[in-house]
């Protein structure tokens, strides 16, 4: 096992080397970059109108020349101080050398658009996104497992026809769209103002007692949690009910039937453990994925300022340090997050030997 470990580690730096190198490279061949939002922006304040870059691309991409294009009737000289104030004044090679070796060290550089160090920006964000993360795995678990139990039970019952009809419409609802439905039922949309539509807490938040901040802190996510849940319950549901149903039909569960085991102790003391293998050790992938994926659309629907909005809002705004620390950062977290999922396979069942695979 020690083995595998240290060989899923090593196999950590070719890959989040090779996802950085493919990103870096999409990115050069992007039209409009940094410098001619600035020089939008220049513009803009001087009372231009903001066109649209055109030419072969700017800013960290194409050459001076589609540059000066972008900036046409801005003075050289600043296109270059620019250019040299953000780092476009070297060759890319160079620039992707020089940015892999701060992020050795997790030095991800300052923001070309927003005040402060990328890294507080990044953890200024981090509250929501994993509240969004937590709340949403920890109900879905807690909600799916039990009702994949009891499906499993009984299964081919009406209880069961009717979950599974309610399961296959939550799953055929997108997460956001289930958002903007709540938003109009119950957020101010047109019928109800129960429950607030902007921040994960109230303006006067630090007023009050800590019962009502909890209240509030709740309040605030209980829109955007009940629609991320809806959406990613229904495979974990199913997930459970496989799984039961493929450890009941197995011969020791018959044995155990046959010594007079009564079903209770079946259920919870032989076949839970086997048939919660595959489902518990999913928990980290299953957070990962709320925290950095699923709750982007939820997180713009309900203005909720967290890593989602941030990491769209860098990559429209071209915010390079920004958009390459976060994707440096979740790849990061998602390969280890892998690596702790296999481990957790082999804790919960010794059985399981992922050392004798080949990667």
């Amino acid at each position: 096992m020690l083995a595998y470990i240290i060989r899923r580690i090593l196999l950590i730096v070719p890959t989040l080397f090779g996802i950085m190198v493919v990103n870096f490279a999409i990115v050069q061949i992007a039209p409009g970059g940094p410098v001619d939002q600035i020089v939008a922006q220049i513009r803009g304040a001087a009372g231009g109108t903001l066109e649209r870059i055109s030419g072969g691309g700017a800013g960290e991409t194409g050459s001076a020349a589609d540059r000066s294009r972008g900036g046409r009737g801005i003075d050289a000289q600043l296109i270059k101080e620019l250019e040299r104030q953000l780092g476009f004044d070297k060759p890319p090679l160079e620039r992707f050398e020089l940015m892999m070796k701060n992020y050795l060290t997790f030095d991800f550089g300052n923001s070309f658009f927003r005040n402060g160090s990328v890294i507080s920006i990044i953890l200024s964000k981090l509250p929501v996104s994993i509240s969004l993360g937590l709340w949403t795995t920890l109900l879905t678990y807690l909600i799916s497992i039990p009702l994949g139990i009891r499906k499993a039970v009984r299964d081919g019952s009406s209880f069961d026809m009717w979950t599974s009809a309610v399961i296959i419409v939550g799953y055929a609802i997108p997460s956001f769209l289930f958002a903007v439905l709540l938003v109009v039922l119950f957020a101010g949309g047109s019928y109800f103002s129960w429950f607030p539509l902007r921040g994960l807490v109230s303006d006067n938040w630090w007023d009050l007692s800590w019962p009502l901040r909890i209240a509030d802190y709740f309040w605030h996510l209980a829109l955007p949690i009940t629609a991320l849940v809806v959406g990613s319950f229904a495979t974990l549901t199913m997930l459970t009910k496989n799984s039961f149903l493929e450890e009941i039909g197995k011969q020791y569960v018959t044995t155990a039937r046959a010594k007079g085991v009564t079903e209770h102790r079946v259920l919870y003391g032989h076949v839970f453990r086997n048939a919660m293998l595959i489902v518990v050790a999913g928990f980290p992938s299953a957070f990962i994925s709320v925290l950095f994926t699923s709750a982007l659309l939820i997180e713009v629907i309900f203005s909720l300022d967290g890593l989602g909005l941030l990491g769209f809002e860098a990559v429209v705004g071209r915010d390079y340090p920004i958009v390459f620390a976060t994707l440096y950062i979740l790849t990061l977290i998602g390969l280890v997050t892998r690596l702790i999922s296999d481990i957790t396979y082999m804790l919960i069942d010794p059985r399981i030997d992922f050392a004798s695979r080949r990667n």
